[in-house]
């Protein structure tokens, strides 16, 4: 039996390719005033949200996740067809979704006993999530039955890793990622930080003082991660994030691709915006990358 896809806003896939895999998303919501919550890319595009922050800096939008009824709304539909579903959530560190998730599998397992709804707490978020769901969109697409695709998740979850950097800490400490005496510490001095993203948790890796400086850091913790691990960026999908600066996107792929293939053979870097659920924390000028062992690879 076929099973149903879903994953939470924070994937950040964008609808062309939701729409193309057959991927349901359950969006989060924004608010820049805490009154007024609108569904991300439903209600409100990606490109508004940071042109919002853009021209307003001074304020800072807050994100909600997905309630019981958002997932119980979207898994029902295919429960009715008597399809399992396998949902893919953002890091349990980051966001309560995955227990919303849960909550709303276990109310539909009342009415539909026969149809098994598997919510995964997949230890990532953003384009790094992104990536996860398209590995599991490769995984059925080769045939895998449910609980072979539940067990490739496991391998490679704890594979991923964001590396990035951000314009500055003000996000980063409003949305309590980030001490507050280090933040102010090093937007006194206006120091760019440097930070990574493993097995669900944030940790800072290095500071630079400025963003050309940082993102050339950022090159090099790949290749050092690279190293660390002991096996071939060839086995891992790499994808690029960012948030308002597209231009500045693509020379940084350029950039990776050109280290990339210094020490391997890697032909293409897709380039993903990162959305809302976690661009209320980063602020509109995030860039990094994201990277996730293939399946097959595990």
């Amino acid at each position: 039996m076929a099973y149903q896809i879903i994953t939470d806003g924070s994937c950040d896939l964008g609808q062309e390719i939701s729409q193309k895999t057959g991927i349901k998303v359950v969006p989060f919501y924004v608010t820049f005033d805490g009154v007024n919550y609108k569904k991300e890319i439903e209600e409100i595009s990606i490109r508004d949200f940071y042109q919002q922050m853009v021209d307003h800096p001074q304020q800072f939008p807050k994100s909600s996740l997905p309630s019981v009824q958002d997932y119980v709304d979207a898994f029902t539909p295919y429960a009715k067809e008597g399809k399992d579903i396998i949902c893919l959530c953002i890091t349990t560190k980051f966001s309560g979704s995955y227990n919303s998730a849960r909550t709303a599998a276990e109310l539909l397992s009342e009415d539909y006993p026969a149809v098994k709804i598997q919510v995964v707490d997949t230890m990532v978020n953003t384009v790094l999530q992104g990536i996860l769901v398209l590995e599991v969109v490769r995984m059925q697409q080769a045939g895998m039955s449910f609980e072979e695709t539940l067990e490739g998740i496991e391998r490679i979850k704890t594979t991923g890793r964001i590396i990035f950097t951000v314009g500055n800490y003000e996000y980063l400490i409003h949305g309590g990622r980030i001490g507050k005496v280090m933040g102010t510490a090093a937007s006194t001095l206006g120091i760019k930080p440097l930070i990574m993203l493993r097995e669900g948790e944030i940790f800072p890796t290095g500071l630079s003082r400025s963003r050309k400086k940082a993102m050339k850091r950022l090159i090099e913790q790949t290749k050092d991660h690279f190293s660390k691990v002991g096996e071939s960026p060839e086995d891992y999908q790499i994808v690029v994030g960012y948030g308002y600066d597209y231009q500045e996107a693509a020379v940084f792929r350029d950039q990776l691709l050109a280290s990339l293939n210094t020490y391997a053979k890697y032909d293409q870097i897709d380039i993903f915006q990162i959305g809302a659920t976690i661009g209320v924390h980063t602020g509109p000028y995030p860039i990094g990358l994201g990277l996730i062992r293939k399946y097959e690879k595990g």
